[in-house]
């Protein structure tokens, strides 16, 4: 339980009964005025906005949790929290690094559906206050079954004044089928079937065209109780499909980025060996031995003519109902096989690695002694409810064992049922061998999802596919071999464009076996400006996100398939260089994954209103206040700043004056390092540190990504301790009693020797003592390119009050100067005059002597304060190799308010 206005975050696997927006109180629960879902899905690519106003009409505050069910695929994009006149925004931000133990650790903590995960935040509100939740979260629809799934959670546990639910769909090739299912609960969700003569909820209101659908559901408080006196609901569901007039697929291009969706039809099956892998170990007793049997007798009735099968069922024991060969689909062996199923009891433990050891034998066996159909495709299917108990029950043995017998040659697909499994071990088992798990819950009838899973792989079309572009077109494209094209799948592809401006894009399919060989091609027009360009289009409101779907898929594509990557990796260096990739990705689209997190910070409210001294809000040490009354700040013509200074990507200039020279250099790190800029902690008291942000580089750029700052921290230890920290945004200053100050309005305050003056959307200035200034340019933009983001530059005003032991990557300047020499080939160096209007020598290697150090640089011109200024500077490259103490990655702070005092990177330099 938390003090007001602080928040408490968490992402986990649901392990309750489902929940939508709801508040668990002492007493009584705050009622809930409104929970309104938007949902804009444009080519497959959903963006979903949940939004639920919570009021505590008591005399009391109340604590209470925010909790929402999203799809497990989905990733969170942000999250906002209005309690009062408190506003809480969410910022993504890195985990620290987990070990390799840690990472076993977590591997089997499993629990709950597989399809849905719960988000939480819990608050306080206070009384007569109401309370304001944002969660914003997108996620690319997968089809299955020949029907795209759209799913929102809909559970508030109490009837709400105001429910709506508004789903937008935008798909250029046009919509053929449109459909909303009734409410569902979490046991009909396996149900994947097409089910005819559907009724959607009352209040439902269906309006459909040729390529726009939009669906609302806003029930009324008497509507609400027809359904559940309660107010639970349930899942409210719409599917869709596309038209599909391309047998190379329907390729989108927009702004630099292209996603293709490949799913080809008409095409016929291609004959299959399946094997049916079955625990019958004595956990299964009752009704899910009991429910697979039906499922099996279901399945059986489906195999086609040319398909070959065998049944397994484990225990301890191994049983196979059809020794050492696949038996062809006939009455007689269908039949046969009923009985061998129907026969099946529970009993002993469970040995998986034997049981999928023996359906790995038996395909393998069957393939290399019979003159099989070499287009047919094999499969095998593992359900079971337990651990592994007897025989290798190590994971990691089990793992290298399944991937030893199958060795690529056809695809494990898993299923578990209940909370007792080791869901880790099925997914690393499926994930490896091409394959994919099932998930079914403990008081779930497990004969539909088994049926359902079956179905979607019951009618392969292709197999070893191959999707080509021209490798001098395209970059960082997502996976496009795929072992399987199954009937009512998709297999979607995403990449950049390297010339966007090029007119066309060739595509190229294969799809290839011994007796068949299939290729598709087409040229595809890049047409950016014209269909694929949603701008205006009805239900699209939500901004850049929305409008850069192509970008926003490209980035969620890739980042899953990182992640399927380090979840099959066993190389410690491989998953460390995967997930330092996934982080860097998650950070610069701001998407939460395993390795980034939500953390909440406080921003301005209305500063016209006082602060105001109430029981709800003690005891937080935050403090907005009013600046009516304060000092103007001083005029932004008069503000003085020196050249020595880290701005851009960034961009590091130091000024020598008495030598006549700048030097300058580049620092390329990694979105969310932290920088230490100025380290005088032990003497005058100030360290200055910097964090980055990433962003995308720009077409043709040279570098993968550009780094920006988006804080700027300073630290102050004498007279009092006390900090500023700096967003393009806001200002805070903490000297014992917090102020946040907005950088869109100019003001000026300070205390204990350390002045902030804030000139309106475009500078600070931090003054220490009299002796030490600090200025800060806000770089903001009205109409970003993707390349660009918000930042900051900093700027060293006064650096009279910082000792001559001060350091950083800046500080360790302030004290020294530097000499400029030529070195010609196998000569001495020599002194350059300053005052020379001659060019140098271009023959001679110019050189920088630092510190008793000689550093190669060359001459540049790079323009500074808001791009209004050049300065001519020698550049040292690579990240001031000779030309910095040590190495950059030794000014690299734990933690924003890192002085260096515990492991210093004084010290260590």
């Amino acid at each position: 339980k938390m003090r007001t206005g602080c928040v408490c975050l968490s992402l986990s696997p649901s392990v309750q009964q489902d929940r939508g927006c709801q508040f668990w109180l002492h007493e009584t629960k705050p009622r809930m005025a409104e929970f309104t879902v938007k949902s804009t899905i444009i080519s497959r690519y959903a963006f979903t906005t949940v939004s639920c106003t919570m009021v505590n009409s008591g005399s009391e505050a109340k604590e209470g949790t925010f909790e929402m069910q999203i799809p497990a695929a989905a990733f969170i994009s942000n999250f906002t929290m209005i309690i009062g006149d408190r506003i809480y925004q969410g910022e993504v931000t890195a985990k620290e690094k987990r070990t390799r133990n840690q990472d076993k650790k977590g591997d089997n903590k499993h629990s709950g559906p597989i399809d849905l995960e719960t988000f939480k935040a819990s608050g306080t509100i206070p009384r007569k206050t109401q309370a304001i939740f944002t969660l914003h979260y997108e996620e690319l629809l997968q089809r299955r079954l020949g029907k795209y799934e759209y799913t929102v959670s809909i559970r508030p546990q109490q009837l709400v004044g105001r429910l709506r639910v508004e789903v937008n769909i935008l798909e250029n090739s046009g919509i053929i089928s449109l459909e909303v299912l009734p409410l569902q609960n979490s046991k009909q969700r396996g149900i994947k079937k097409v089910i005819d003569d559907i009724s959607p909820p009352s209040s439902t209101v269906i309006g459909q065209t040729k390529t726009l659908a939009k669906v609302t559901f806003s029930p009324s408080v008497v509507q609400q109780t027809q359904i559940a006196r309660n107010g639970i609901l349930g899942d409210f569901i719409v599917r869709y499909d596309v038209n599909r007039e391309l047998s190379v697929g329907d390729v989108q291009i927009l702004n630099g980025y292209f996603v293709h969706y490949f799913a080809p039809q008409d095409l016929p099956p291609l004959p299959k060996n399946v094997v049916f892998v079955l625990d019958s170990s004595a956990s299964m007793v009752g009704a899910k031995l009991r429910q697979t049997k039906d499922a099996l007798f279901t399945i059986l009735k489906d195999l086609r003519p040319e398909d070959h099968f065998n049944i397994i069922g484990f225990s301890d024991r191994i049983k196979v109902w059809q020794q050492d060969h696949m038996v062809p689909v006939t009455p007689n062996n269908i039949r046969d096989a009923k009985k061998y199923i129907l026969n099946i009891s529970p009993t002993g433990g469970t040995n998986i690695n034997e049981a999928v050891q023996t359906s790995a034998k038996l395909l393998n066996n069957y393939i290399a002694q019979n003159d099989i159909d070499a287009r047919s495709v094999s499969l095998i299917i593992l359900l079971t409810d337990g651990r592994p108990t007897v025989g290798e029950t190590q994971s990691s043995k089990i793992l290298s064992n399944t991937k030893e017998a199958i060795r690529e040659k056809f695809c494990l697909f898993t299923i578990g049922i209940g909370n007792d499994v080791d869901y880790k071990l099925l997914e690393r088992m499926s994930l490896e061998n091409c394959g994919m798990m099932r998930r079914i819950q403990e008081e779930e009838d497990a004969a539909a999802p088994l049926k359902g899973l079956y179905d979607e792989i019951g009618t392969p079309l292709l197999s070893d596919i191959r999707v080509d572009y021209p490798k001098d077109s395209v970059e960082q494209v997502t996976q496009n071999l795929f072992p399987n094209y199954f009937n009512g799948s998709e297999i979607v592809i995403a990449g950049k464009l390297i010339e966007p401006n090029s007119g066309k894009l060739h595509v190229e399919v294969t799809a290839s076996n011994a007796y068949k060989y299939i290729l598709l091609k087409t040229d595809v027009a890049i047409d950016a400006p014209s269909k694929n360009d949603i701008r205006g289009s009805p239900g699209v409101e939500d901004g850049k996100e929305a409008q850069n779907y192509a970008e926003r898929a490209w980035s969620y594509l890739t980042i899953k398939d990182l992640l399927t990557s380090w979840l099959k990796s066993d190389d410690s260096e491989e998953r460390e260089h995967l997930m330092d990739k996934i982080k860097s990705l998650a950070l610069t689209y701001n998407f939460i994954t395993p390795f980034t997190s939500l953390k909440m910070k406080e921003l301005q409210a209305d500063p016209s209103k006082e602060d105001h001294a109430s029981p709800s809000t003690e005891g937080t040490g935050e403090r907005v206040q009013s600046l009516h009354g304060h000092k103007a700040p001083p005029d932004k013509q008069r503000i003085k700043i020196s050249r020595t200074s880290a701005d851009g990507d960034p961009h590091f200039v130091i000024d020598f004056p008495s030598s006549k020279l700048a030097v300058c250099f580049n620092i390329d790190g990694q979105p969310g390092d932290i920088l230490r800029l100025v380290s005088d902690h032990n003497e005058s008291g100030v360290t200055v540190n910097g964090q980055l942000i990433g962003a995308p580089s720009p077409p043709n750029g040279h570098k993968k990504q550009r780094t920006y700052f988006s804080t700027i921290t300073i630290l102050s230890n004498k007279p009092e301790r006390s900090y500023v920290e700096i967003t393009p945004t806001k200002v805070i200053l903490d000297d014992g009693e917090r102020l946040i100050l907005p950088c869109d309005r100019s003001a000026t305050v300070g205390s204990h020797g350390l002045e902030v003056s804030i000139f309106a959307n475009s500078n600070v200035t931090v003054a220490i003592q009299g002796t030490i200034s600090f200025v800060i340019l806000i770089h903001q933009y009205k109409n970003p390119a993707p390349y660009q983001r918000n930042h900051l530059g900093f700027y060293i005003s006064n650096s009279k009050g910082l000792s001559p032991q001060s350091h950083g990557l800046l500080g360790q300047f302030l004290y020294h100067e530097v000499k400029l020499t030529q070195a010609p080939l196998g000569g001495s160096p020599q002194l350059v005059s300053q005052n020379s209007t001659e060019q140098p020598n271009p023959r001679p290697v110019n050189m920088l002597k630092v510190k008793g150090r000689l550093v190669p640089v060359m001459w540049k011109q790079r323009k500074i304060y808001n791009g209004e200024q050049e300065v001519d500077c020698w550049f040292a490259k690579n990240n001031a190799d000779k030309l910095i103490d040590g190495d950059y990655k030794d000014y690299l702070a734990a933690h924003p308010f890192d002085t260096g005092t515990s492991f210093g990177v004084t010290n260590r330099l």
